[in-house]
Parts: C-alpha cells; structure tokens; sequence
C-alpha cells in the first residue's frame, strides 16, 4: 500500500470527538520525521471529502496548521468541522489534545 493510502487508512479511524496530529500518525507508519508528509497526504484531499476525516488531523501544539491560501482548505472550515464533531478548543484554532487527542489502541 502507498504511504498517501496508509495516511488516509489511519485517519479514516480517528472517532468522532477526537484528533491525532501529524506526527502521531507518521509515528503509526513507522517514520515519526514524515509528518510533512502526512499533511501533504491530506492536503490532497477535497474540503468536500467525508469518507476520510481529513478535519481531524492538528499539529503537535494542537493548532490547526493549514495555510495553502487560494484553492485550499481553510482554517476556519476546519474548525466548523471540529466543532460540530464536538472538539473542544482552548483557543480560536487551538483544540484541547488533552481531552480530544485520539489514542490508537493497535490490536495485535
């Protein structure tokens, strides 16, 4: 499987309520120093997009990190999304991880 394939397979898991971060799931494929990556996986994705909760996915401070300008996915819609799956926020676009931050249980 491709490692964009493998990104969306793990984020399709994160509940509703929760949020990982871009390291958390670089650090499940393996290779912690690919969070850029993942973000590059998701940033391909459509706001649009339901199957794969592309919105649940924040930086390692909790922030909501998207900044591509024209054509890409606003922070503010992210965190409509956030909201309506019951996120909590300390900040504007700063989610609790200490409440929200989805723990991967890996069965063996």
């Amino acid at each position: 499987m491709k490692f964009f394939e493998q990104v969306y397979e793990i984020v399709k898991n994160i509940p509703e309520g929760k949020v990982s971060t871009y390291g958390q799931i670089a650090s499940m494929l393996g290779n912690p120093r690919l969070a850029r990556q993942v973000g590059f996986a998701l940033r391909r994705l459509s706001t649009n997009e339901k199957d794969i909760p592309w919105w649940r996915v924040v930086n390692r401070d909790g922030y909501i990190s998207i900044n591509h300008g024209d054509g890409g996915i606003e922070k503010a819609i992210q965190a409509e999304m956030l909201k309506t799956d019951e996120v909590t926020f300390v900040e504007k676009y700063r989610v609790d991880l200490e409440h929200c931050l989805w723990i991967c249980q890996k069965t063996a």
